[in-house]
C-alpha cells in the first residue's frame, strides 16, 4: 500500500513564472523537490520560497536532472512531472494509486489538449510516431510519459542511462523489457506558465534535438 509522503520530483530550468502555480497545486503529503539544471532567472529561490527542496544538477539535461531527483528523494513512491504549470499536479493522486494492488510497476499520464495550441504540430506528431512504435513493441502506451509515478527502488533498479531528452523513452523500453504492467491515464494538459518556453516544444530545433536524443535510446 502506497503511505504518504510521495515525494514529487520536478525538473526545472527558468521556470520562474511557474514555479508558484505549480507547487501550490502539489496534494497534501506530496514532496516537491525541484532539480534545478541551470535557471538564471531566480527559479531555485521561488521553489525554496514556496516549499520545495531544491537540489542543483550541473550537468544540462532532463534526464540528468531527473536522475539526481531520483537519487535525492527519500520516500518509498517518486512521481515526475514538469516544472511548466501545463500538467497539473492534482492528477498525481490517481496515478500513484494505481500502485497500490494489480501488479502496475509503472503509471503514467497521457496528454489531453485542453486548448488549441497548447500541443504544437511537430512535437505532436513526433510523439505518436514513438508511441506508435512503442505499442509496435507490446507497450499499449499514446504518449512518452510526461508525468508519472513509480516504486523509488525499482525505478533506481531499472538503470535509465540517458541523461538527456531520452530518458522518458528509455524508461518505457526498459519497463517494457523488464516485464513490468505499464498503466496509462489521461491528463489534461494545459499552455505553459506566462514567461517560461518548452525546450522541446517550443520551436521545431528543440523537438528535433529531443527526436536525436530519442533515437539514439530507440537504437541502443
Amino acid at each position: 500500500m502506497v503511505r504518504e509522503p510521495v515525494d514529487v520530483i520536478l525538473p526545472c530550468l527558468d521556470e520562474a513564472g511557474a514555479l508558484p502555480g505549480v507547487l501550490a497545486r502539489l496534494p497534501p503529503g506530496y514532496r516537491a523537490i525541484v532539480v534545478d539544471n541551470g535557471s538564471t532567472d531566480g527559479s531555485p529561490e521561488i521553489a525554496a520560497e514556496h516549499g520545495a527542496r531544491v537540489v542543483t544538477e550541473h550537468r544540462r539535461g532532463y534526464g540528468a536532472a531527473v536522475h539526481t531527483g531520483l537519487e535525492t528523494a527519500t520516500a518509498d513512491v517518486v512521481c515526475f512531472m514538469d516544472a511548466d504549470g501545463s500538467l497539473d499536479a492534482g492528477t498525481l493522486p490517481t496515478l500513484v494509486a494505481a500502485l497500490d494492488g494489480g501488479g502496475v510497476q509503472l503509471a503514467v499520464g497521457r496528454r489531453v489538449p485542453a486548448a488549441r495550441g497548447v500541443w504544437p504540430w511537430h512535437a505532436r506528431g513526433a510523439n505518436a510516431l514513438l508511441s506508435a512504435l512503442l505499442r509496435a513493441r507490446g507497450l499499449d502506451v499514446h504518449d512518452i510519459a510526461p508525468v508519472r509515478a513509480a516504486r523509488r527502488t525499482e525505478l533506481l533498479a531499472l538503470g535509465v542511462a540517458d541523461r538527456a531528452f531520452g530518458y522518458p523513452l528509455e524508461l518505457l523500453i526498459k519497463a517494457s523489457r523488464a516485464g513490468w504492467r505499464v498503466r496509462e491515464f489521461a491528463v489534461p494538459y494545459g499552455p505553459r506558465a506566462d514567461g517560461t518556453t518548452s525546450k522541446v516544444s517550443g520551436s521545431v530545433r528543440g523537438t528535433l534535438r529531443a527526436a536525436r536524443d530519442m533515437a539514439r535510446v530507440w537504437r541502443a
